[in-house]
C-alpha cells in the first residue's frame, strides 16, 4: 500500500474524537543521564492503557459492513485483546478473543469488561492460530491481526503523528518492536511528515527476530519467548516487515537486566506506570547514549499494563 500524508491525516481525523492525545513529558534526570534531550510520548495514558487502542479502533471502523453484525475475532495475550474488545463494544460490534491459558488474570478481567466471548488455548502461537481459524470459520467472523494488518499500522501512525507535530525538531524516535505494528506506524508517519527524524527500533536480546530479520533481509522467528517484555514476544509480519526495511535505521538490543534497570528508573524516579515493553526503549538509549549525545530523542512508552504481582527487580 502507498502511504501518503493524506491517508495518514484521514485516519487521524477518523479516530481523533475517540482517542486521547496522550501527554508528553521531559525529565532533567533523564536528560542528564543520557546526555541528550529526551521526550517521553506516554501511551500508557491512552484508553485501555496502550497504543493498541488506536490500532484496534481504526481497524474495526474499517471492517466490511457485512461483518458488523457477525463480529470480529483476534488472538492476543493482553493489550490488543483489551483494545479490540473496548473498541468493539463502543461500536456495538460483537468481539471474540482467543487468549493463551497462561494470560495473567488481570488482563483477562480487563477483556471481560467488554465481551464474554473469550476462548482460552494452549500458550503457543500454533494453538492460538488453530483455535482462531476454527472459531472464525464456525461463526463467519472477520479476523483482525494484532500487528500485521494495514489498518492497524495506520492507526498506530497517529501516535507519532501527534508527537512530531508538537516536536518538529526530533532527530530520532525510538520504538519498541514486537509484532512490528507500532514501529511500522511510527515509520510511515516519519516518512511522510519529517525530513530529518530517523526511526530506531529497540528489542530484547532474548527475542531478537526483528534485529536478525533486518540483517538477513527475510523474516526470522524466535525459538523462545523468554523475556519480561511480554508485549514484545511476537514475530514480525509480512505487511510490516517491508516498511521496517524501508524506514528503520537501526535496531538496538537490550538484555533482561537492562530492561529491568530502566523499568526501575521509570517507576521509581519518573513516577510513571509503564510495562516492561515500554522500558525497552529507554534501556536502548541508556546503553547507546554515546551515539546520541546532544540529540533530540523521542521515546514511545507503548503501554502501562503491568503485572505487579509477578514483577521482581
Amino acid at each position: 500500500m502507498n502511504f501518503t500524508q493524506k491517508s495518514l491525516t484521514n485516519v487521524r481525523n477518523n479516530i481523533g474524537k475517540h482517542i486521547i492525545k496522550t501527554p508528553v513529558f521531559r525529565f532533567d534526570f533523564i536528560d542528564n543521564l543520557c546526555g541528550c534531550n529526551v521526550i517521553f510520548k506516554c501511551e500508557n495514558f491512552q484508553h485501555t492503557g496502550s497504543f493498541k487502542y488506536r490500532a484496534a479502533l481504526n481497524a474495526i471502523k474499517n471492517i466490511p459492513s457485512e461483518y458488523k453484525s457477525r463480529g470480529v475475532i483476534t488472538h492476543s495475550s493482553g493489550n490488543f485483546a483489551h483494545a479490540l474488545s473496548k473498541a468493539s463494544n463502543e461500536l456495538n460490534i460483537p468481539c471474540h478473543i482467543v487468549m493463551p491459558n497462561n494470560t495473567p488474570e488481570f488482563k483477562k478481567l480487563s477483556v471481560k469488561l467488554y465481551t464474554d466471548n473469550i476462548f482460552e488455548c494452549e500458550a503457543n502461537l500454533k494453538s492460538r492460530e488453530l483455535m482462531t481459524k476454527k472459531i472464525l470459520k464456525d461463526k463467519n467472523l472477520y479476523f483482525i491481526h494484532p500487528s500485521n494488518n494495514t489498518d492497524v499500522i495506520l492507526g498506530n501512525s497517529t501516535c507519532t503523528l501527534e508527537l512530531i507535530e508538537d516536536y518538529q525538531n526530533l532527530d530520532y524516535i525510538f520504538s519498541p518492536i514486537g509484532g512490528g505494528g507500532l514501529i511500522a506506524g511510527t515509520s510511515i508517519a516519519i516518512g511522510n511528515f519529517s525530513k530529518n527524524c530517523k526511526v530506531i527500533g529497540a528489542e530484547p536480546s532474548n527475542v531478537d527476530d526483528a534485529y536478525r530479520s533486518l540483517i538477513s533481509g527475510k523474516i526470522e522467528t524466535n525459538t523462545s519467548t523468554n523475556t519480561i517484555a511480554d508485549g514484545l514476544r511476537t514475530n514480525l509480519g509480512t505487511i510490516n516487515f517491508p516498511i521496517i526495511q524501508k524506514y528503520v535505521k537501526e535496531i538496538l538490543l537490550v538484555s533482561e537486566e537492562e530492561i529491568l534497570a530502566s523499568l526501575n528508573i521509570i517507576l521509581n524516579k519518573l513516577k510513571l506506570v509503564v510495562e516492561p515493553s515500554s522500558a525497552v526503549v529507554l534501556a536502548a538509549l541508556i546503553k547507546n547514549k554515546s551515539k546520541f549525545k546532544n540529540q533530540n530523542i523521542g521515546l514511545i512508552m507503548c503501554g502501562g499494563n503491568i503485572d505487579f504481582e509477578n514483577l521482581k527487580f
